[in-house]
């Protein structure tokens, strides 16, 4: 199995799987560590031990290895002397000074170790050190010491030099091998119990992730208002993940709720849009075709038909002004202040006297005056201001009074300072709206009567929305005040202009 192979099965692990086998892989690593350590300090110990003994030994050995010379002396006695002074195999043998094999005082159980060359040089090279040496079925501790002969016997025992004594390590070995095997079993017991309680732990440590696999499940599944819960305290990786995704499912919904309602908008718009063009169209289109019929042998006829064609064209060239300029300031969020504006000091009165004398002439029949804002007498509100664009917004609100109140019902136009304010406003004794409708009322596309039918001087519900973008684009606003059954009235503010010197 290559590596490569290995690594795709790991990734088709679960989490958890994956999580449990890289603990156990750790608990694995640190015990094989932590056992080898063990073992070997152990080891060392056990060999430290039995080098300790074979130095005893080899010390009493020496002081009587000339006891078997003396008529005195038998040799159990001298077995005896020295097997009180150590335990375990150990064998026991006095070499020659050419280190050949003189006398095996104390020969081992099974087979002697295999000893180097230990002539009088090398015995006093080694200077008394243990080392090891191999033999039969297991290595050796080896010691070798010259001996000193006493005086009476250096006649006897003048080719006896060293003696050299030898501790098998079978018993360390075996100690080893049975500590390592109980370590072996102890080991696993303890890796599958702690497999099953970390599966277990880890199951119950990734429960707040499941479920915010299934709250993301749901929301995928379309319920954009679910929500991760409050897993853990946001000073978690985990707390922080819900509140991350939390914040971020709030700006999907909000997106996702902005989006809706601009297509509702839009496609309200393109209804009302298409049907305001085709009124229009349909007029020139059958008085065109009533001319191309022969119905209309009179010059005056044709003049007529002329003139409903001139002003239905007229009309459609200001519905298509219209959705050209609303088309301009969504193209750049940023136009409605850098709107070509041809700024010049003007006041307010100017246009508050000429929307006076345009209502009246629209609406006869109604009551139309002039004062100051909120009533009394009319003030001055010099501005800096597109004289242009701020008689089209005068129009869109004159037109929107016109169409949206009853006949014959009072209108009062405003205009003044206040609180540093120009301002200039418009006020009608019409139905009024709802908080609701007045919130939206400047919104693009939107008109608080839906009704299809209209009339060659209702509006597309652009009036508004373009005569707020006009006020914005001087770093002004326009405010509405109504309630049902009480009118309405529209309010213009802008910045009020200072001549220098004055």
């Amino acid at each position: 199995m290559t590596i490569t192979s290995m690594l795709r099965g790991a990734a088709r692990l679960s989490l958890r799987a994956r999580l449990v086998i890289i603990c156990l892989l750790l608990v694995v690593a640190a015990l094989l560590a932590s056992n080898a350590l063990l073992i070997t300090l152990l080891q060392r110990q056990l060999v430290d031990q039995l080098d300790e003994r074979l130095r005893t030994a080899a010390a009493a050995a020496a002081q009587l290895s000339d006891l078997s010379k003396d008529p005195e002396a038998t040799a159990p006695r001298v077995r005896d002397a020295v097997e009180r002074q150590m335990t375990g195999d150990v064998y026991v043998a006095r070499l020659n000074a050419d280190g050949s094999l003189s006398q095996t005082q104390r020969s081992a159980d099974g087979d002697a170790p295999k000893l180097p060359r230990l002539d009088t040089t090398a015995v006093a090279t080694r200077g008394g050190a243990p080392f090891q040496a191999s033999g039969g079925s297991s290595d050796w501790r080896v010691i070798a010491q010259p001996v000193r002969s006493l005086p009476r016997q250096d006649r006897d025992t003048s080719s006896t030099r060293s003696i050299v004594v030898a501790g098998s390590l079978e018993a360390v070995s075996g100690t080893i091998r049975d500590l390592g095997l109980r370590m072996l079993v102890i080991d696993s017991l303890v890796l599958i119990l702690l497999g099953v309680i970390g599966w277990f732990a880890v199951r119950a440590g990734l429960r707040p992730l499941r479920r915010i696999e299934t709250t993301a499940a749901a929301i995928a599944g379309g319920d954009l208002s679910r929500r991760v819960p409050d897993l853990a305290s946001t000073r978690t990786e985990l707390g922080r993940l819900a509140a991350a995704l939390n914040g971020m499912l709030d700006r999907i919904e909000t997106g996702d709720a902005a989006r809706a309602a601009t297509n509702d908008r839009m496609r309200t718009f393109i209804a009302d849009a298409s049907h305001e063009l085709r009124t229009p169209l349909f007029g020139i289109k059958g008085f065109t075709e009533l001319y191309s019929m022969g119905g209309m042998p009179e010059r005056t006829d044709v003049d007529t038909a002329m003139n409903r064609i001139e002003r239905e064209s007229a009309r459609l060239v200001r519905i298509v002004e219209d959705l050209l300029l609303l088309a301009r300031l969504d193209e750049d969020p940023t136009a409605r202040t850098q709107l070509p504006l041809k700024l010049t000091p003007m006041d307010l009165r100017t246009l508050a006297a000429d929307a006076l004398h345009d209502l009246r002439a629209l609406a006869p029949d109604r009551a139309a005056t002039l004062t100051g804002p909120g009533g009394g007498p009319p003030g001055a509100a010099p501005v800096l201001g597109d004289e242009a664009r701020l008689r089209q917004v005068m129009s869109n609100l004159i037109g929107n009074a016109i169409t949206h109140t009853p006949a014959g019902s009072s209108v009062r136009i405003g205009v003044g300072t206040h609180n540093a304010l120009a301002i200039l406003e418009l006020s009608d004794q019409g139905t009024g709206m709802t908080a609701e409708q007045a919130a939206r009322i400047f919104d693009r596309f939107y008109r608080a009567d839906t009704a299809r039918g209209r009339t060659q001087t209702g509006g597309t519900g652009l009036g508004l929305s373009i005569a707020h973008s006009l006020v914005t684009a001087h770093h002004g606003r326009i405010e509405v005040h109504t309630s049902p059954g009480q009118g309405a009235t529209f309010r213009i503010l802008l910045p009020i202009h200072t001549a220098p010197g004055d």
